[in-house]
């Protein structure tokens, strides 16, 4: 069994610097991101106004659907308060550290990135004030963009300037199984025509003006439409050759090198949410008087504590043993599959048991659980539901139980 890999002086110093970051300005910037979000949308379909205001300008017919906003109405969203995060973080040299260098990056190694990705997974908008959200699309780009799709798509999303879009998920058939997939793409001369229904694609709403790309709605969840997750119409959407991302017929392949190294971070950021839920916790617990003692006296808020504490230690080992084994070359395919479904799980719990100990106060917007909690059920469905990671690895280890389980 090889030899964990320990976090050295320089990444702890950096990781220093980047709790400073989040905690002390991205913290008190979350309340501002969450209204800017929620602000100035349609109410019927959650989509942002300013989407209507650039359709009226071309006389365009919505009763189909929305256009995308052009760069112009994008650029305007792409300021606000995140902006100013984004070009707080480069200044302070925190900037897309985990992006290889030849693209424009920090170029830390993948296994100090993991260590890194913790701390800025203590607020949800800490991975787009860094740079970070896009990595996953990135790598995915590094290794199949041929130069001028690199030139377009690649060197702008490390810099910030674009955000990715992905649209995978389609609401007639199950999203866990990519074999189902309905939308179709046929080669006309020197263009794709695309023709299909999507739902859950990130980011749409910034999406370029393409002629066909119809948005509907931001998708509401769980009541809040802020994510910006679209349903889209595809009518004959009509895309250059040039653009398809490596070799026709491996999208499958490509997707799943996108999606493996996202899982872990995924975790990793979730172990940081559930640390912040835990402080939380136990600062509550600290100062608040019930029954003639402190909540921190009492043996129920001891017991959800300690297992909550157990919980996130025993997700952060897994986790750090799934991202060690992947930088190895290994697909990790056991290793990660465990903690996608378990530290969604423990995601999950952290936050419930900070709520109750926080009583009323915990569901309120006056503090960040509920917005967390929110999160948290998500984490069960994207990239991959519990109950497939759960098949994943049955049907892994029954094949090799004996010689192929994580700890053999």
């Amino acid at each position: 069994m090889s030899k964990p890999i320990e976090m050295t002086d320089e990444i702890r110093a950096l990781r220093a610097r980047m709790k400073d970051f989040i905690d002390d300005v991205v913290f008190p910037a979350e309340p501002e991101l969450e209204r800017e979000a929620e602000h100035d949308n349609h109410p019927e379909t959650g989509l942002p106004l300013e989407l209507y205001a650039a359709a009226k300008t071309r006389g365009d017919d919505t009763r189909r659907g929305m256009r995308g906003p052009g760069t112009d109405v994008a650029a305007r969203r792409a300021g606000g308060r995140m902006a100013e995060l984004k070009a707080e973080a480069k200044r302070r040299g925190l900037w897309a550290l985990g992006h290889p260098k030849s693209i424009g990056g920090g170029g830390l190694p993948f296994m100090d990135f993991v260590y890194l990705n913790e701390i800025i997974g203590r607020s949800e908008y800490g991975q787009v004030a860094v740079g970070s959200v896009s990595m996953q699309d990135s790598i995915m780009l590094d290794l199949y963009a041929s130069p001028e799709q690199r030139e377009r798509f690649l060197q702008p999303l490390v810099a910030g300037d674009v955000y990715p879009s992905v649209g995978l998920t389609e609401p007639e058939v199950a999203g866990s199984d990519p074999t189902l997939m309905q939308t179709t793409a046929r080669l006309d001369g020197d263009e794709w025509v695309i023709d299909g229904h999507k739902w859950f694609t990130s980011g749409a709403s910034r999406a370029a003006d393409t002629p066909g790309y119809l948005i509907q709605r931001a998708v509401p969840t769980m009541g809040h439409v802020g994510g910006q997750h679209c349903e889209v119409v595809y009518d004959h959407v009509r895309v250059p050759r040039s653009n398809l991302l490596g070799k026709r017929g491996e999208g499958f392949r490509i997707s799943q090198k996108r999606l493996g190294p996202g899982r872990i971070f995924h975790c990793m950021r979730w172990l940081g949410q559930a640390q912040r839920a835990f402080e939380l916790m136990c600062d509550r617990a600290l100062t608040r008087h019930a029954h003639g003692s402190l909540l921190a006296e009492k043996g129920a808020i001891h017991t959800m504590i300690a297992e909550s504490a157990a919980e996130i230690q025993a997700a952060r080992l897994m986790t750090l043993d799934a991202a060690r084994v992947m930088d190895t070359g290994s697909e990790a395919r056991v290793e990660i599959s465990l903690i996608k479904f378990h530290g969604a799980k423990m995601l999950h719990n952290v936050i419930d048991r900070a709520i109750q100990v926080h009583g009323a106060l915990g569901v309120t917007s006056d503090r960040p659980l509920d917005r967390m909690y929110r999160e948290a059920r998500y984490g069960r469905l994207y990239d991959g539901p519990d109950e497939v990671h759960h098949m994943v690895v049955a049907r892994n280890l029954l094949k090799g139980y004996k010689d192929r389980a994580p700890w053999s």
